[in-house]
This record gives C-alpha cells, structure tokens and sequence, in this order.
C-alpha cells in the first residue's frame, strides 16, 4: 500500500508547545483511523456487496451457493469448499440463522473475509479480499490542516424517550431506522445550532452524521460522522470537527451507508475533518 505523504507535525511547528501537541495528537489519531480503513480486511478489500434472495445461487468472490429465507442466510459449500466461522470449519450446508439490524457475521475463507451482514432489513454479503485494486491502491485520505477553532463545547438534550428516526442510504431504495437519544445544542460562528444524534458503538458514545456547506465542494457530498465522547455529568459534550470522518460510501459502491437527518444539514461551511477521497475526485 502506497501511502500519500502529507505534513506531519514535524513540518510545521508554531513555537506553541499546547498547539504542537494539538497538532500531534491529530496526527496520532488520523493514523489510527487510516490503519483501521486499509487493514487487510477493511472496508477497502470489499469487492462485491450482494444482496441474497430465497433462491439460491454463487456468488463472485464466496464460495458456495447463499440464499436467505425463513431459516436466516445459509450456504451451501461444494466439494473441496471450506470456511471457518466462529473458529470451526465449515463444510456442506451451514445456516447462520437470523442477523440483527447493522450485525454481521464473518466467515474466513483462506485470506479472504466473507462478511455475512443485515442492513435496511435485508440479508447481504460482502468478500473482503486484501489484493483488492482499492486497498492495494490506497494512498491516504486528504483532510484540512487541524486547527483549535473547530473543537466546540455543546449541551446534550435527551429525548423524553428514544424517537425511531429513518434516514436514506448511499443505496438507492434503502432506509436505515435508527432510536435518536437526543440531540447536541452548541454554537458556532456566531449561530445557535444543533444535530440529532445516534448511539455510537461504545457505551454511551453519540454518532452524528451530518452535511455543511462544503459537501459536494471540498469534502463528501453524502455524508461525514463525528464520534462524541459520552456526555459529562452536566450533559457537557465536546464536538471536535478536526475528527470528521468520511463513511465507506465515500471510497467505493459496495457501501451501504446511511445519510444524515434533514434537521443535521449545518447552513455553514465546517472546513475541518476529512475531504473528498482521491478514489472519487
């Protein structure tokens, strides 16, 4: 993997040891985040997303024929033909059963991944091969310089109970129904604004997706998420825009992302986070 080089804090130091370490700790995390997106079966090593029927047939890049019906997602291997799942070696006929809503299930396939998965109530699959062209490829993401201003402290606003919000997805037709919790109050540029959140993958964690002014111009036209650390004891939460990230959608096809509520589309340009991948310009 060839990886595009960018500054690093060590480029450009202002002689002001909190903003150089500000600086630093971006680029520690922005690494992280990259190894995670270009990991040898990260969402970059998918190379087909299908989206199984009752009828049973092959598909490229799995072994074996895969339908879905009343007994969940099953396949069935032909001779010669192996996955492990869960540890165990898998031959002839395997069900996997019924997948939760934004589960998943991986079976390994020699250096392949096979992602068994639910998204928008329907049953998926998705080979994760490391030779994928866009991994192999892969040569960074492009994202503004970080900087202070874009790190705003917001109030959490919880719901009365969880309100069933449904949002569209990077494919056509698709909804994705999410339990809001709450909301996030704060101000930026002078404006009193707010973003409906979602639970995040930690405990107490908030995601919230959104769009701005640069969509579409410098950054993803679809969507960008930012993660927030669970609110403090006085519902105090920190937005730090420097760390918006773009969704799989933003890199390749086989991504069924959601986009944002109506309500999270901020009226101002938010120059901070990541931008257009180079896959898409």
């Amino acid at each position: 993997m060839a990886v595009r080089p960018i500054p690093t804090p060590h480029d450009t130091p202002t002689g002001d040891p909190d903003a150089d370490e500000f600086v630093r700790e971006w680029w520690r995390w922005h690494q992280r985040h990259e190894a995670v997106l270009a990991a040898p079966h990260g969402f970059l090593a998918v190379t087909a997303l299908h989206w199984l029927t009752p009828e049973p047939r092959r598909l490229d890049g799995a072994p074996g024929e895969w339908s879905s019906g009343d007994e969940g997602v099953v396949v069935t291997l032909g001779a010669g033909e192996e996955l492990v799942v869960d540890g165990a070696s898998v031959r002839g006929r395997h069900v996997f059963g019924e997948i939760p809503e934004r589960g998943g299930v991986e079976a390994v396939w020699g250096d392949a991944v096979i992602e068994v998965a639910k998204r928008g109530g329907h049953h998926i699959v998705r080979p994760r091969h490391p030779g994928n062209p866009l991994r192999t490829a892969y040569a960074g993401t492009p994202a503004y310089p970080p900087d202070p201003r874009w790190v705003v402290r917001g109030r959490y606003v919880p719901f009365d109970a969880p309100r069933p919000t449904t949002v569209g997805a990077a494919v056509e037709g698709l909804e994705h129904v999410y339990d809001a919790p709450g909301r996030v109050e704060f101000r930026l540029d002078g404006r009193e604004l707010s973003l409906t959140a979602f639970p995040g993958s930690a405990p107490g964690e908030l995601m919230i997706l959104f769009t701005d002014a640069t969509s579409g111009v410098t950054t993803y036209a679809a969507n960008r998420v930012l993660k927030v650390a669970p609110p403090d004891a006085d519902s105090g939460v920190v937005l730090d825009f420097n760390r918006a990230t773009n969704l799989p959608c933003a890199y390749t096809d086989h991504a069924t992302c959601p986009l944002p509520p109506p309500e999270n589309r901020l009226p101002l340009a938010v120059e901070a986070g990541e931008k257009i991948p180079y896959e898409r310009r």
